[in-house]
């Protein structure tokens, strides 16, 4: 062999090595964009029964039609996505079709996924593809006739799902762009803002104006001064998304408080300005429900009222409650713990509370886990009415609806939602 030869296959020998390096970096950078996005889109949160491993399904989903487990998406072969195609896996989140044919309930925000660009989507997919295969197989639908007949998803797909990408208006900025991409496209946020009518699909006139999922108020978030976040600054709500918390508007707690430890704090600081941006520019819809609280509370302790339950309410915050949270609402370990701006205690169901007295809130903060216990098993529900009253009267906007009976029925949902 000749040393022109010779030198000709070395050239091409390293040009090889050069484009599997690229193709190498070029992987790298897909895996590290879609684990980005499957961030960005809560995926985790959804497919992970209580106890289960990550992204293997099983979570229930008790709904006006029956009870719906979250499917397996680990790539297993037989019992996850591990088969499918990148066409398969594109078609069922643009257009809700699973890989057999058969159509996907919108429990599954497929009606959001599908503005996202194939090139997202496919990417997702490449991260999912490096997971460690499960082989659990979720329970069977719980679906009550006619609604377990999947081929009528067909009629509701063509009234509700557009089946088409998001497109950036250019009359906008840049960052008013990436910020509706995110809430409208991965990050789904209508899919629990947004109240359902009797198709249970979005109300498009209510987009964004706050509705009750699984037992847990998912409050307004566009611009309504009284019932919104009209009120809020960009950097105030950019930083609620990112810790879970922002001064003078309480912690997040119950469905979001999932959302901040599993998406959203690992979102960009300029990814969560951009949905700041976005969402302080969503018309106002009035919800009905006030988001502004009290601004300080009575400047004593409160003499035990006439009223039994508010004596009672008092007595219970005394014993379990001002040691964290303190007198003032301020809180005390931790400005986490503040109740001063907490929306829940100025909500009048009071839904959020009762959660959180019965179920406890669990967050993933820049600090570390924030964490309150339950007091379902150390009160009864005549207290725990009383002292999310007494709460609600002191730091909120007044008395909510809470009952003993209330509270009884709350409690017999359970905590999986």
């Amino acid at each position: 062999m000749s040393i022109f030869t010779r030198g000709a296959v070395l050239a091409l020998s390293l040009l090889c090595l050069a484009a599997q390096a690229a193709s190498a970096r070029a992987d790298d950078d897909l895996v590290a964009k879609g684990d980005y996005l499957t961030k960005a889109a809560d995926c985790v949160v959804c497919h992970t029964a209580p106890g289960g491993k990550p992204f293997a399904g099983g979570r229930a989903f008790s709904l006006p039609i029956g009870t719906i487990y979250s499917p397996n998406i680990t790539p297993d072969k037989t019992a996850g996505i591990g088969d499918w195609t990148d066409e398969e896996f594109v078609r069922a989140l643009h257009e809700g079709i699973a890989k057999d044919g058969s159509h996907l309930y919108p429990a599954f925000p497929y009606t959001s996924y599908t503005l996202m660009p194939r090139e997202d989507v496919l990417a997702i997919r490449a991260y999912l593809a490096t997971l460690e295969p499960v082989s659990t197989r979720p329970p069977e639908n719980e679906v009550s006739f006619p609604f377990n007949q999947r081929w009528l998803m067909w009629g509701w797909n063509l009234v509700f799902n557009s089946d088409s990408r998001f497109a950036p208006d250019p009359a906008k900025s840049a960052e008013w762009n990436r910020g509706a991409y995110l809430v409208q496209g991965p990050g789904h946020c209508g899919e629990c803002h947004t109240p359902r009518n009797i198709a249970q699909a979005r109300k498009s006139s209510m987009e964004l104006g706050g509705a009750e999922i699984q037992g847990w108020q998912a409050y307004n978030i566009t611009s309504d001064v009284k019932t919104g976040i009209g009120g809020w600054t960009e950097e105030d709500l950019a930083a609620y998304l990112k810790n879970g918390f922002a001064e003078g508007h309480g912690a997040a707690a119950g469905s979001m408080a999932e959302v901040v430890s599993y998406s959203l704090r690992y979102l960009t600081d300029a990814d969560l300005k951009a949905i700041a941006i976005y969402l302080k520019s969503v018309p106002p819809v009035d919800s009905g429900t006030p988001a502004i609280p009290r601004a300080a509370p009575p400047s004593i302790y409160a003499a035990a009222a006439p009223a039994n339950d508010e004596a009672t309410g008092q007595r219970v915050f005394a014993q379990a409650c001002a040691g964290c949270h303190a007198w003032s609402g301020q809180g005390l370990q931790t400005p986490y713990a503040a109740l001063i701006g907490d929306r829940a205690l100025s909500d009048p169901t009071g839904a959020n509370i009762a959660g959180v007295l019965l179920c406890g809130s669990h967050l993933q903060s820049p600090d570390g886990p924030m964490f309150m216990p339950s007091f379902a098993k150390g009160y009864s529900d005549t207290e725990l009415a009383a002292v999310a009253n007494f709460a609600a009267s002191r730091f909120g906007a007044g008395r909510t609806e809470l009952t003993p009976e209330g509270l009884a029925e709350r409690r017999k949902d359970g905590c999986e939602g």
